[in-house]
């Protein structure tokens, strides 16, 4: 074997030598150039370097911005003069008689001037920005990244349509905006299906037989009923995002391929 000079200490061979019976050791020098993190870990690293605030703020995105967008829509609903289209001059807002684009106008029916605009109009920018993070994330946790990118997508663009909805453009918005929204629902409804997520599966279904039954109102103009179900669409609705976004993950959707993955797993190999 080679020796090693005692004052080099770059020296990167190692040496093993018996003196005397005695084992002397192998001398091995650091790396001059580790290996750099892989980007996931560089990633935990800045998530775990972030104020903790922070992390609260990213963790509940979702939770935080609907939860201030109801705050802004129940303002907007104690401050609204009045008015319906069951009765043009009632006071206040009523849940059964008024639609939530009651909200919007510079008047109320009633005539009144309309204080409650600005607070329904800000709610109408957080609420779509809370959807699309949420969009985001459940795009992440599913296998298939054609299928994620489109439900990404589509919830991005979903933040300027729905705010349109607040403007005279509110009929034709509203119809993009519900198709954005729904379309992502029932895309995300067809994995839940495939998962072992037994409590979601009754949800997803239930949530969307309760939008289809809200369109199927407003197409036969049952204005008595829909005030009603838009209520309601919009209650459970909100708390299927809260439990698909809190209480699934990546690994519930791991086994599911798509038909080219399947197709490459069972095609012989040559």
């Amino acid at each position: 074997m080679r020796s090693i000079e005692r004052g080099d200490k770059r020296s990167d061979v190692g040496v093993s030598k018996y003196a005397g019976g005695n084992y002397v050791g192998m001398l091995r020098p650091p790396l001059q150039n580790p290996i750099p993190p892989c980007n996931k870990t560089l990633h935990h690293q800045s998530y775990a370097q972030q104020p903790y605030f922070m992390q609260l703020i990213r963790k509940h995105a979702v939770l935080t911005g609907i939860t201030i967008s109801i705050l802004l829509i129940g303002i907007a609903i104690l401050v609204y003069p009045g008015g319906s289209l069951a009765d043009e001059y009632s006071t206040g807002f009523s849940w059964s008689k008024n639609f939530m684009s009651n909200l919007f106008g510079t008047r109320a029916i009633n005539g009144e001037p309309n204080p409650s605009k600005i607070w329904a109009w800000a709610a109408m920018l957080v609420l779509p920005c809370s959807y699309a993070i949420f969009f985001i994330n459940m795009a992440k946790k599913l296998p298939q990244k054609g299928v994620g990118n489109v439900i990404k997508y589509a919830g991005i663009a979903n933040i300027p349509v729905t705010f349109l909805t607040v403007t005279h453009l509110h009929d034709v918005m509203l119809i993009i905006s519900t198709s954005l929204f729904w379309s992502c629902m029932v895309m995300i409804t067809v994995f839940i299906l495939k998962s072992k997520l037994y409590v979601f599966k009754p949800a997803c279904i239930i949530s969307l037989v309760l939008f289809y039954y809200t369109i199927y109102l407003w197409g036969i103009s049952d204005w008595n009923l829909l005030p009603i179900m838009q209520k309601v669409n919009f209650f459970t609705s909100t708390l299927l995002v809260f439990g698909l976004e809190y209480f699934t993950s990546a690994e519930d959707f791991a086994h599911i391929k798509s038909k080219a993955d399947r197709k490459f797993v069972t095609e012989p190999q040559r």
